[in-house]
């Protein structure tokens, strides 16, 4: 059967072997908390389930059903019992979930359909908690915008958390119609209030079924619905209706409708209300007499309002601004009006002042009136719905006046009656209530309040229909002084985008309602619940309230347990609405009141069909009298297949004005579709307009049934081609908000606080010379040698000659080495590689060799294993883990014949030291010997060696004996005590051998990185005497023999010549990676590679950062080039975004990985403690074992010598930051073009993976697609324009293209694309020109140049230096008047300017400089030769010293680090305007400034450089800032453009091409028209008629016939005349034009119809006209040319842009 009723005879539920017994005694309502009196061991809610809630939740379990019951019948414990015996498809680890809806309700209120959000939110929560109280599930509560659940993975995180997941349908349907959530992951869908699953409705819950429920298709989920009333609307409950309306519910939902058979069971626990009527009035012809009069003074009012509106046509302010005011100002006198008939004097005055308060506080123009100001001061602090969205809908008014005018006119009429004679001077101070003060209606109302005042723990609610009812009646209640036992405030929805009423505020209102407090029980404080709720812990604990005053927001789930009183003020427009508002009355003895007019039987009739119709229904329930259902309108679909996401033609629209609102826009530009539509012989045509920087421009649908539908085929269109372009996601999403999870996410943070951050480990490449060993099998073995050359400078130092030797040739790049290693004191050596051919060398000599290398290594880098006896070589068990094989040995050079031998004899001599021989072999010295602290010694072997001093535990170098000393000798620097007494008495040593010679020492140095510059600027080289100290002999160790200073010299600078060489190759191994994979590489220089690998924290001469400006730069421009020219239809903000997918650090890293090019890199600073090679090997051997050991901190881990860098291991790893790699890449871009070009740097961008390349035929194109701008401005002086900016355009179009603004309505396209093209090469050119004019200039000082010179500002002052703005096409009143503020700022005296607040620079001046460079770009086939020199002309007004200032925000903040002082920027907003007060302090220091502007980034920069300016003039900075010092002290070269190389294309036009065609004259020159005005009650004189027939002036029918075709928005062949002029006077609120065929000549068969069209203009009477034609042989075609005519007047006096 379709429906029936449940009964249940037993009082337990049966399912799945569990029984639950039914305890009848507990009540629970809809969204009713369980109570929690009981002690739970186990949630289980069938403990407190009634009899037929039972019974309902068994037949859930078996098919889909609708409950209907009324509300307090407790259908959400049905709901929570239905989930808990559905908890094995649920609970965790399924996958499915259950959704529960809760829904928003639709309002239309005078034709305005707004969606009423609030306290849905409230209801939601509620519900999510009734189930997470009664059962053990884990619940989640979805509603609004919830910015965190905008991806795939983020819904698939929730769904694995939550069981049961509370949202509103909006929620749900969003997120299956991206395919976010699929159908088949829920186990069960809860509809509650399931009546508006309409099948003629757009409702979600209606979407949700039609779309993503299909019987057939899948796993689906079980349905259960919940309903006071199955049916809902206007007439849905009538006879006819009824069966068709819960049939189609039925159909829709799947599901059957049930309800309880036995009545009285349903009366024991719930309560029916007593249903009173009140009569009021009678009020005749629905409008009182005494009302009369004020009606037709606000009449008189509103027509002079409209006349001075309308006369502003001849000044600056558009036609559509104009048109949105004079909408305003009528909805304004109509809500006055209405509040007039149904409230009063005091009601309308309330609603008067209100919007006067409203308007002074969005404009601050101009105050209320003094008498009002205690009035505005309440009215201010209340809600402004209505008004807000009367005003913000229209969001294009850019004059209050004429509304404020009207308001306060009409407020001081009410207010003069209202407080005459003294009566009273607000609400609070009226003592009698009578009318006209007070409606009979109002009085009806204070009555019946009055009669219940009295009763304990009254609660009252009182449903109106309109806000505007609900803010005046809260107001005037809230204050008559007799009904202050009700405390009384309002509640309305949350307007869809309006937020007229913040959900916080609502909730806060229903719970102090509700409880009297908020949220006083223990489980509602949960913390997490009044977040979601938008509640503060502040909030518990307001006043009570007892009376509410709601719109239909009210009265759906509005659970009051304690309402006694419903008053419906308005009546309800349906069955549905009548059942809902009686449920709000919820206590025993409850009464349920209406309002209706005595003389009004209608009104009484309508109470009695609502009962009827109830009764009716519950009949139909049990005894279904038809299988009868409407038509279910079918909307189109379209649907993506890869992903499955789905728009309905209904949806599309609102996903319509999502993507336009993210499309790029300003404040003088809201990007919205446009709709127009026209009558079709086969239905109504829809025609779109895009904004103008949207893909697409025009859509036509096709002939429809109706507007509304017209409207969705033409969105749902639209959709299909952005999606089919790439504007769309295939997820149908804005591609701004559709995250593709499969990419990195882009960071530009470069530390090391968490996992995320630190980057990746990565293994540093060994060179492929370095790691070629030599074999012992090989006799002899040859090895190349190279002579290592040291030239001192100054030369105050001897250093003993060293080679390097190994397996493998050199590279040409590297064979020849030279470097410079910096030294203390601004001292350095020139050190160089000078090859010297093959040396061969025995086993035994290598061994020898590899011996040495490892002693000396030992001794300047672990030197304290020498502290002992015996020191053991050549025994490393890890020297075969060594990754490199080379030898560095000392040699003597043989100048002559450039070849090298190695010094044998140092080596063997050096070996041979005791210390490395077993002291039973050590031989005695001779008789020239000295006592030492380990025996006697040779004098030979004590001089140029190395001994320890154990007293002082410090390493010396012996550099002779000094026979004129002895311990006896005076000790320099000890007070005239002798050595030997200075031992004594500091380390208490007594000499044995006081007369022993002294040994001149110098102390063994700790090695450096002589790769880091020490040297300062300009600094004069000074000489460093060498310190030496006189040591006692006896004190000393000898250590090793031979060990000279000049050979510990040398040594010391080995590991830096060979870290630096080890870089080297692996540029060059880079290289010639590269330059096989493309040729235009083989220019690149290794040195210059190896800059570009090297990061500044190598803290060597040469770092990557410069490079990386100018590849940055470069990538920009040639990634934006390529994607601009690809994708011809994306506008400025998609072109941005897929360029900087491309280029950002993420992808860049992405393709660099993938290329291994992080191996490469170099970021470490050279620590020679970490220095590894053959003879010393890395001791940590990396494993996949102990890699995570030896790394785990992040690159952090500090050892005793290296502080600050990464621990080496064996394999070389270290942590590389993304951004580290991504900047590498950028440098090699710059490397390749400086040292070769343009045509290089793009093979190297082919090879990583960018796609940069284009054809020329794409540039040819765009080129010829700007010839559609050449007939927008034909009155624009292009040769003057092309004088200013220095080109003459062979494509004109391109010209006015760049100076058109997105605000004109010029038909498709404005200057953005161009912008984003200009933006681009404006950067790289400025950098190139910084870049190659300063190459000494810092990289940070270089990057903060560019950034002063390549600003929207700079660029805006060479507009106005240009004149630029004068060109300017645009449709913005404000704008205009913004850049005329602008313009005449700027060229203010410099002596005056101080005096003036600067005012904002509006952004479109500085995109005018980059869209004409755009333009010119591509007239040029992007011939960057010709755009230097035209940026070299801009430069001249931008880099003056005087404009050269960093952002002065960030310069104070730096000055207060610097200083210690405190920088606050407290900042508020009144209307519009942001005032900011930036506050600096310190010790001494206090100092501040105010500054106010729209934008509160500007006006934080306007008050940080008034601070600056100040800090000037105290002293407290210098009178330069740092940039002017730095371009001061830098010397200038050449500037150039960097890498050019390209062939410009050639775009030239054919000699017949379509800009030497002439325009097609739209009509012929026969038609002519009559135009004259018409004769009205109101005007007094009869001017003569205006005629303009075929004999006129050539002139005049010239611009007749341009103009036939003209729409209001300036488009062409825009459907029908007829249709453009009924558009026309519906947007400016006319009455439509009457046609009327005045003339019929001829014979039957030959007849002619002569048409006149009347037009009527409210706001201007004195020219109402009428448009005769001109006879045509079809009366349609006779009304069209009257229409043509008309539209053409229209044009003529500016009604028409």
């Amino acid at each position: 059967m379709p429906g029936g009723h449940a009964t249940c005879e037993h009082g337990s539920l049966s399912v799945g072997g569990t029984h639950a017994c039914v305890v009848s005694s507990s009540i629970v309502g809809d969204g009713e908390e369980s109570s929690s009196g009981l002690e739970k061991t186990e949630k289980d809610p069938r403990r407190m389930a009634r009899k037929y809630q039972l019974e309902l939740c068994k037949k859930a379990l078996e098919e889909n059903i609708i409950v209907y019951l009324g509300t307090g019948c407790g259908k959400t414990h049905i709901a929570v019992l239905l989930i808990y015996e559905m908890g094995h498809l649920i609970r965790q680890p399924q996958k499915s979930a259950c959704v529960f809806l809760a829904p928003t309700v639709a309002l239309v209120n005078q034709g305005q359909c707004a969606l009423e959000l609030g306290f849905r939110l409230l209801l939601g929560v509620r519900q999510a908690k009734v189930i997470e109280d009664s059962t053990d599930f884990k619940v989640g509560v979805y509603c609004g915008n919830s910015n965190r659940l905008k991806t795939h993975s983020s819904w698939e995180k929730e769904i694995e958390q939550y069981e049961v997941l509370v949202m509103t349908p909006q929620i749900l349907l969003y997120n299956l119609s991206h395919s976010f959530i699929k159908m088949d992951l829920i186990a069960l869908l809860i509809f509650d209030e399931c009546h508006h699953a309409q099948v003629k409705s757009s409702h979600p819950y209606a979407q949700i079924m039609k779309v993503f429920y299909k019987p057939n298709d899948g796993k689906l989920p079980r349905i259960f619905g919940m309903t006071a009333s199955p049916v809902v609307g206007k007439g849905a409950s009538s006879r006819d209706n009824l069966p068709r309306s819960i049939n189609s519910l039925e159909n829709l939902l799947d599901a059957k409708v049930y309800s309880v058979e036995d009545k009285e069971e349903l009366e024991s626990f719930v309560a029916s209300p007593v249903i009173r009527v009140y009569s009021y009035g009678p009020v005749a012809n629905g409008t009182s007499s005494s009302y009369e009069d004020y009606y037709n003074i606000l009449q008189g009012f509103k027509h002079q309002c409209i006349v001075e509106n309308g006369s502003k046509t001849v000044g600056n302010q558009s036609l559509e601004s104009l048109r949105s005011t004079k909408k305003v100002l009528i909805r304004m006198h109509e809500s006055i009006i209405f509040c007039l008939e149904n409230l009063g004097l005091w009601g309308a005055l309330q609603i008067s002042i209100s919007v006067a308060c409203l308007i002074f506080d969005k404009f601050r123009f101009p105050p209320p009136p003094p008498i009002f100001l205690k009035a505005c001061r309440i009215l201010l602090s209340g809600d402004h719905s209505e008004w807000n969205a009367m005003i913000e809908a229209e969001g294009n008014i850019s004059d209050v006046s004429v509304c404020d005018r009207y308001l306060n006119q009409a407020a001081n009429v009410f207010a003069a009656d209202c407080t005459r004679d003294g009566i009273a001077s607000t609400v609070s101070q009226v003592e009698v209530l009578k009318e006209p003060f007070f409606s009979e209606k109002l009085l009806c109302l204070v009555r019946i309040l009055s009669n219940f005042r009295l009763q304990p723990n009254m609660k009252c609610i009182v449903f109106v229909n309109r806000i505007v009812t609900a803010r005046s009646l809260s107001h005037i209640l809230q204050n008559l002084k007799f009904l202050t036992s009700w405390k009384c405030d309002f509640l309305v929805g949350v307007h869809s985008g309006l937020k007229s009423m913040s959900r916080k505020t609502m909730n806060v209102i229903l719970e102090r309602f509700r409880t009297g407090k908020i949220f006083m029980d223990a489980s509602a404080r949960n913390s997490a619940w009044m977040e979601i709720l938008g509640l503060r812990k502040g909030s518990v604990g307001k006043p009570n309230l007892n009376l509410l005053i709601a719109t239909k927001v009210g009265e759906e789930g509005l659970d009051i347990q304690t309402c006694c009183l419903v008053i419906r003020f308005d009546l309800p427009e349906t069955v549905a609405s009548f059942i809902q508002s009686r449920g709000r009355a919820r206590m025993p003895q409850s009464e349920y009141a209406f309002l209706v007019d005595r003389g009004n039987q209608k009104e009484r009739d309508l109470i009695e069909k609502f009962k009827i119709d109830e009764a009716r229904m519950n009949i139909e329930i049990c005894d279904r009298t038809s299988n009868e259902t409407f038509d279910s309108i079918e909307e189109k679909i379209y649907k993506v297949h890869s992903t499955g996401a789905s728009i309905t033609s209904g949806l599309s629209i609102s996903l319509l004005q999502q993507y336009c609102s993210k499309l790029p826009h300003d404040e003088y530009f809201d990007p919205k579709p446009k709709f127009f539509y026209f009558d079709d012989s086969e239905g109504t045509v829809c025609h779109l307009i895009l904004p103008s920087n949207a893909p697409i421009h025009k859509i036509v649908g096709s002939p429809q049934s109706s507007i509304e539908v017209a409207k969705k085929d033409a969105c749902l269109k639209a959709i299909e081609q952005l999606h089919k372009l790439g504007a769309l996601s295939e997820f149908l999403l804005p591609q701004q908000e559709d995250t593709n999870e499969l990419e990195l996410a882009s960071s530009d943070v470069d530390d090391c606080e968490d996992k995320d951050s630190r980057g990746e480990l990565c293994e540093m490449l060994v060179p492929a010379v370095l790691k070629e060993s030599w074999t012992e099998l090989e006799k002899p073995i040859h090895l190349n040698s190279y002579y290592v050359q040291f030239c001192p400078v100054p030369e105050d130092r001897i250093y003993k000659q060293f080679g390097l030797f190994l397996k493998a040739p050199l590279p040409l790049e590297a064979d020849k080495m030279s470097l410079e290693l910096h030294l203390a004191r601004g001292r350095s050596v020139m050190t160089k590689l000078v090859p010297s051919g093959l040396s061969e060398f025995s086993t035994d000599e290598i061994t020898y060799a590899k011996t040495f290398q490892e002693m000396f290594l030992k001794a300047i880098l672990d030197r304290s294993e020498f502290v002992h006896e015996y020191v053991p070589l050549g025994k490393n068990a890890l020297s075969k883990s060594c990754p490199t094989f080379y030898l560095l040995l000392p040699v003597i050079f043989h100048v002559s014949e450039r070849r090298v031998t190695v010094d044998w004899k140092i080596i063997r001599r050096c070996l041979f030291s005791p210390i490395f021989k077993n002291p039973a072999n050590a031989v005695l010295p001779s008789d020239d010997f000295l006592h030492l602290a380990n025996g006697r010694c040779s004098i030979r072997d004590v001089e140029n060696s190395l001994v320890y001093t154990p007293h002082q535990k410090k390493f010396y170098f012996i550099d002779s004996i000094v026979p004129e000393k002895n311990g006896n000798s005076p000790c320099k620097g000890s007070n005239n005590l002798t050595h030997k007494d200075h031992l004594t008495t500091t380390f208490g040593i007594h000499l044995r051998y006081p007369a022993q010679s002294l040994l001149r020492a110098k102390q063994l140095f700790c090695l450096r990185n002589l790769l880091c510059n020490r040297k300062k600027e300009d600094s004069e080289l000074q000489e460093l005497d060498e310190h030496f100290v006189d040591l006692a002999p006896e004190l000393c160790e000898l250590k090793i023999i031979g060990f000279s200073k000049d050979f510990g010299s040398s040594i010391s600078l080995l590991p830096s010549i060979m870290h630096r060489l080890e870089n080297l190759l692996v540029a060059i191994e880079l290289k010639c990676i590269l330059s096989a994979s493309f040729s235009e590489g083989d220019k690149v220089t290794a040195h210059r590679v190896l800059e570009a690998l090297t990061t500044e924290k190598c803290q060597e001469r040469l770092s990557l950062e410069r490079l990386e400006t100018l590849g940055d730069a470069f990538l920009k421009f040639a990634v934006g080039r390529h994607f601009l020219l690809l994708h011809d239809t994306l506008d400025e903000g998609e072109l941005t975004r897929k360029r900087s997918n491309a280029v950002n650090n993420s992808n860049l890293f992405k393709l660099a990985s993938r290329n291994n090019l992080q191996v490469f890199i170099r970021d470490q600073p050279f620590d020679p403690y970490q220095f590894f090679s053959l003879g010393r090997p890395c001791p940590r051997i990396c494993t996949k074992e102990s890699e995570g050991i030896i790394h785990s901190n992040c690159g952090s881990h500090v050892t005793d010598q290296a502080k600050g860098g990464d621990v080496r291991c064996s394999k070389g790893h270290h942590w590389l930051h993304k951004k580290t790699v991504s900047d590498v890449v950028e440098a090699l871009v710059g490397a390749f073009l400086v040292d070769s070009g343009f045509k290089a740097a793009i093979a190297f961008l082919r090879w990583i993976g960018i796609k940069v390349d284009f054809d020329d035929s794409q540039v040819i194109n765009i080129c010829q697609a700007s010839r559609t701008y050449a007939m927008l401005n034909p009155s624009m002086d292009l040769t003057t324009l092309e004088n200013l900016l220095g080109h003459r355009f062979l494509y004109k179009g391109l010209l006015i293209q760049a100076f058109v603004h997105p605000s004109h309505k010029n038909g498709g396209g404005c200057y953005q694309r161009l912008e984003f093209l200009g933006d681009a090469v404006l950067d790289y050119l400025i950098t190139s020109y910084l870049f190659s004019a300063y190459p000494k200039m810092k990289p940070g000082q270089l990057t903060d140049l560019r950034s002063v010179l390549v600003n929207n500002r700079a660029f805006a002052s060479i507009s106005v230096d240009r004149s630029f703005h004068e060109y300017i096409i645009c449709d913005s009143d404000a704008l205009s008047a913004a850049i005329k503020k602008f313009v005449d700022f700027v060229r203010t005296p410099e002596s005056e300017r101080h005096l003036l607040e600067g005012p904002k620079c509006p952004k479109v001046l500085g995109d005018l400089v980059e869209s004409s460079v755009g333009a010119i770009l591509l007239d040029t086939g992007f011939d960057l030769n010709h755009i230097w020199k035209i940026m070299l002309s801009f430069l001249d007004p931008i880099i003056s010293f005087s404009n050269l200032q960093i952002n002065p925000v960030r310069e104070l903040k730096e000055i207060c680090q610097s200083h210690n002082w405190d920088f606050e920027v407290p900042a508020s907003k009144k209307g519009r305007t942001f005032s900011v007060d930036v506050k600096l302090s310190g010790k001494d220091m206090n100092i501040s400034a105010c500054a106010s502007n729209s934008n509160k980034k500007e006006a934080i920069r306007m008050a940080s450089e008034k601070i600056y300016a100040r800090l000037k003039d105290q002293g407290l900075i210098p009178m330069t800032n740092s940039l002017e010092e730095v371009l001061r002290n830098s010397k200038k070269m050449e500037a150039k453009l960097i890498g050019y190389d390209e062939t410009p294309i050639d775009v030239a036009p054919e000699a017949t091409g379509f800009e030497n065609s002439k325009i097609q004259e739209p009509f012929d020159s026969n038609c002519s028209y009559e135009v004259r005005p018409c004769i009205k009650a109101f005007n007094a004189r009869t001017p003569s008629p205006l005629d303009f027939t075929g004999s006129q002036s050539s002139e005049t029918t010239g611009d007749l016939r341009c103009d036939r075709h003209m729409h209001i928005t300036g488009k062409l062949d825009l459907g029908t005349a007829r249709s453009r002029l009924r558009e026309i006077c519906m947007a400016n609120s006319w009455k439509p034009p009457l046609f009327e065929c005045c003339a019929e000549e001829g014979p039957s068969h030959l007849k002619i119809f002569t048409y006149k069209v009347v037009v009527e203009i409210e706001e201007a009477p004195d020219k109402n006209f009428e448009c005769v034609g001109s006879p045509q042989m079809k009366k349609k075609a006779a009304a069209e040319n009257a229409a043509e005519g008309a539209l053409w007047y229209l044009k003529h006096e500016r009604y028409l842009s």
